[in-house]
């Protein structure tokens, strides 16, 4: 099961994922892993991704009512959220 991270997608805006990645010294494939939430950036990248959006990593990476998140198994059906 995992949770996508709809905070941190929202702050992408219209970015891409490669502009975010490159700027952060990440490959795009890990950037999309995190936004997805299949991969958790250790804290030193959890800190650049802080100062990269000017936002708090609690509200980036932490569930609450301010960072709500889709789950969905992929092994149900991959293209299907579920909350």
């Amino acid at each position: 099961m995992a949770h996508k991270r709809l905070k941190l997608i929202g702050l992408r805006g219209t970015r891409t994922q490669r502009e975010i990645a490159g700027a952060l010294g990440i490959t795009t494939s890990y950037y999309g892993m995190i936004e997805l939430g299949a991969r958790t950036p250790n804290l030193a990248l959890a800190k650049k991704i802080e100062d990269f959006f000017g936002v708090p990593m609690r509200e980036i990476f932490f569930e609450g009512d301010n960072n709500k998140t889709l789950s969905y198994d992929k092994k149900q059906n991959p293209n299907r959220a579920v909350s």
